[in-house]
């Protein structure tokens, strides 16, 4: 049934997507930073990233702003239940932001804001994925409120999931520069993305396997017959865009191994939809039962309509100024 309370899950998951695209490569380059030199390389890494990481954070608020204003049931169950690695994650992007330009201002103190950079940025990225984590292994919910405990985000399921995202992260990272960066920079760049994209297909595979025995609907929807017919499509296509992906780091493409990677992301969320729609919170709470009254949906929908296409217009603008190879000295 399509109506206005599934048009606004539709209008926040695109803005995790979009969150997920434009800030998963920034943060990856975090996760990566120490691996590259110091001097020229890392003002190089920094140069490829410094036009537009600033406004990847926009999906982000939208994404938790929207879930807060047309999903509110759904907010005040998380939020409780997740608040450690909601604070961790925010420090963590306001230590990177703050590292990313003080280091330029700073340089008598450079070695830290680098340090400092990378931290936030593993952080963020590992509080990120125990929060997903902690929303698909399950969330106690009593009444119309949370009634876990301080702790029930952390699991050995939701650490995976944390680890997971860091990997995903850093190859979004190392594509990334395999597009922006030439020469030796380049080289190493593709080095990573070849061993990350091996690993990231590993831990997809881990964290598959170990969705399956969280929740009985999700066993369910994704082995029971005929449905299997169609679910069983979600990790053969994860098996050709890996081999599409390493096929183009071979053949020494730039932007498409970044795609590519992007691909498998995409697919991910389509195996968390399979899961857990139309639930905002699996097997709890469905999106019609967290949903705001109608005429709260009209009036934020309007203001969504206006806001989220100029928001898009301005952010393929700026990537497409600053679309070119980058050095130490900026973009040519």
């Amino acid at each position: 049934m399509m109506d206005l309370t599934v048009i606004w899950a539709g209008i926040i998951g695109f803005a995790i997507v979009a969150y997920v695209v434009m800030d998963g490569f920034d943060l990856g380059i975090g996760i990566l930073f120490p691996f590259f030199k110091v001097g020229k390389d890392r003002d190089t890494v920094m140069n490829s990233i410094a036009p537009v990481w600033d406004g990847n954070e926009t999906w982000l608020v939208m994404g938790v702003g929207g879930l807060l204003a047309a999903f509110p049931l759904a907010y005040a169950i998380v939020l409780p239940a997740i608040y450690a690695p909601m604070i961790a994650m925010l420090l963590g992007l306001v230590f990177r932001g703050v590292a990313f330009e003080f280091r330029w201002r700073d340089p008598k103190h450079r070695e830290f804001w680098d340090r400092a950079f990378t931290t936030g940025s593993i952080i963020a990225t590992f509080a990120q994925g125990i929060a997903l984590g902690a929303l698909l292994q399950g969330i106690t919910v009593e009444g119309r409120a949370y009634a876990g405990g301080w702790w029930e985000w952390l699991s050995p399921f939701s650490i995976l999931t944390g680890f997971g995202l860091l990997v995903g992260y850093a190859l979004l990272g190392a594509c990334w520069l395999n597009w922006k960066t030439e020469a030796g920079l380049q080289r190493q760049a593709v080095t990573y993305a070849g061993r990350l994209g091996m690993a990231l297909l590993l831990m997809i595979g881990a964290i598959s396997l170990a969705t399956l025995t969280l929740e009985a609907q999700y066993l369910q929807r994704w082995l029971s017959f005929p449905g299997v017919l169609a679910t069983a499509q979600v990790p053969l296509a994860t098996l050709i865009v890996t081999v599409l992906f390493y096929r183009s780091l071979k053949q020494k493409k730039d932007a498409q191994p970044f795609f590519w990677a992007l691909a498998l992301f995409a697919l991910c969320l389509v195996g968390l939809g399979v899961s857990i729609w139309p639930d905002v919170i699996p097997a709890r709470v469905t999106i019609w039962e967290a949903a705001a009254p109608y005429r709260s949906q009209v009036f934020m929908f309007i203001g969504a309509s206006v806001m989220i296409p100029i928001i898009l217009a301005y952010t393929a603008w700026a990537y497409w100024v600053f679309r070119g190879k980058v050095n130490d000295e900026g973009y040519h």
